[in-house]
């Protein structure tokens, strides 16, 4: 028993430097909350993921599963997620003084999100593990000078999220297993602002405080068209959550599990930067007027630090798995996300003055996913999955800088096993989404437009997962 616990801390120990070598890795994620968190799970549309306990990637799914592995295991994923977000334009408008621009293109592109898992038992009722992976992420980005400029260009939001687990068999029959999360948010905001429109702004207030008369005004607009700047805010933050789980074989061919995530809160801080344009060429009497102007709305939009509270929601899952015969496995998992808790995007100056609000007023979402795997031979599975996944987005409060709507996912992959230590599963998703509609001036037609139309949104997965079982 000593030699191998021996063994088996040496086995951890040198999987533990992969594991801090991968956690350089940026994770690109696409949408807000990711369930590519294995590859294995893929083929299956990640059904009875607290229930399956397949291999290493269960410390994530349900990190009581690990008292089924009987040796060390590696696995190590990497998932290319492709979004297609292209706006239809039913009535747009554009902000006040300002060209309208185009559609914006197709807003989504190719990003890889990869995850890495490591479970070692190392008593009969103890097994320890650690996952790395990108629970979270959201890239959208339009062209520059597309008609929704003023609300959003680009976003970026990224996770990353270590998760060292430990499982203890209390029964032949039933497990429970519990696991800490140190997850860090990284983002990236960038849009428009309506710069003539700004100037428009503080020529009125100078005319109310009888600086200026009211007949220079339309002068002033007149010699500044179509002038922009450019915002871009940026932020970052790490905290703490927490999970735990069990599994229980309920019969010699059925297992249920489930898990809870706590939902983990941030106080993001960061930076508002703003480039804003040159003034062009004015006539030698307006040019002081105008010139004083803009050193008034600068001063407004001045870059500084920001910050702002952020919470991402808790998860709890319910999975079953059950083995028909030595071919036919089938399974099934119910998630509920409570997103209620992001209800707006806030963001504070540093000085405490508001930078910007935007409501997001998320819906808690139901996801439902059953799946089946054919065992074809020792070396060949086949998988096939369907998933019904809710968006929390409600459509009075939908943005395009995410523009979600409830998706139907449809999974099919595959696992070929070389020998007894390594297998490789691949995975292919197709998800189609309903097509979303927004109606979204973000508070003002006049300075920001009015963004009013729908998206053609669909969404392919390709994922690869390699296992290797010391």
């Amino acid at each position: 028993m000593e030699q191998a616990f021996v063994k088996r801390t040496r086995v951890a120990a040198a999987v533990a430097a992969i594991v801090m070598t991968a956690w350089g890795t940026h994770a690109h994620g696409a949408g807000f909350a990711l369930q590519e968190n294995a590859g294995s799970g893929t083929g299956n549309a990640f059904a009875g993921g607290a229930a399956s306990a397949e291999d290493a990637s269960t410390v994530w799914s349900n990190p009581a599963g690990m008292s089924r592995l009987a040796s060390p295991q590696v696995a190590a994923a990497v998932h290319f997620i492709t979004p297609s977000f292209k706006f239809q334009n039913e009535g747009s408008l554009p902000a006040m003084f300002q060209p309208f621009g185009g559609n914006g293109g197709d807003a989504g592109s190719l990003n890889v999100v990869p995850n890495l898992y490591v479970a070692v038992p190392i008593y009969p009722q103890w097994s320890v593990g650690v996952g790395i992976n990108a629970p979270f992420g959201l890239v959208t980005e339009y062209d520059d000078n597309w008609l929704g400029r003023f609300q959003a260009v680009k976003s970026d939001i990224k996770t990353i999220n270590v998760n060292p687990a430990v499982s203890w068999r209390v029964a032949p029959n039933f497990s429970v297993g519990l696991g800490v999360n140190w997850q860090r948010v990284d983002a990236e905001l960038t849009k428009r602002i309506n710069y003539t429109g700004a100037l428009g702004v503080a020529a009125g207030q100078a005319v109310a405080a009888g600086l200026i008369p009211v007949t220079l005004v339309p002068t002033i607009i007149g010699a500044t068209p179509g002038l922009e700047s450019k915002v871009k805010v940026e932020g970052d933050d790490s905290a703490w959550g927490w999970n735990i789980g069990f599994l229980w074989d309920a019969t010699p061919q059925t297992r249920i599990g489930g898990q809870y995530r706590s939902s983990i809160k941030y106080d993001v801080g960061g930076n508002v930067s703003f480039e804003h344009p040159a003034l062009p060429t004015l006539p030698p009497a307006l040019a002081p007027v105008v010139g004083l102007l803009a050193a008034g709305v600068n001063a407004n939009l001045a870059n500084g630090g920001i910050r702002a509270d952020i919470e991402l929601p808790d998860v709890a899952n319910l999975s079953v798995f059950h083995r028909l015969d030595d071919r036919w496995d089938v399974m099934a998992d119910l998630q509920f996300t409570r997103w209620s808790t992001f209800k707006e995007l806030r963001f504070l100056r540093t000085t405490g003055a508001l930078l910007s609000l935007t409501p997001e007023n998320f819906e808690d979402a139901w996801r439902f996913s059953v799946g089946a795997t054919y065992h074809y031979n020792d070396a060949w599975s086949f998988r096939g999955g369907l998933a019904y996944d809710q968006s929390p987005v409600r459509t009075a409060d939908r943005t395009p800088r995410l523009p979600d709507a409830d998706r139907y996912w449809i999974a099919v992959g595959a696992q070929y096993k070389f020998n007894r230590n390594l297998a490789l599963d691949g995975g292919f998703v197709y998800i189609p989404v309903k097509d979303p509609e927004i109606n979204q001036n973000d508070g003002s037609t006049t300075a920001n437009g009015l963004i009013k139309g729908h998206y053609d949104v669909n969404v392919t997965v390709f994922s690869l997962q390699l296992t290797y079982t010391f």
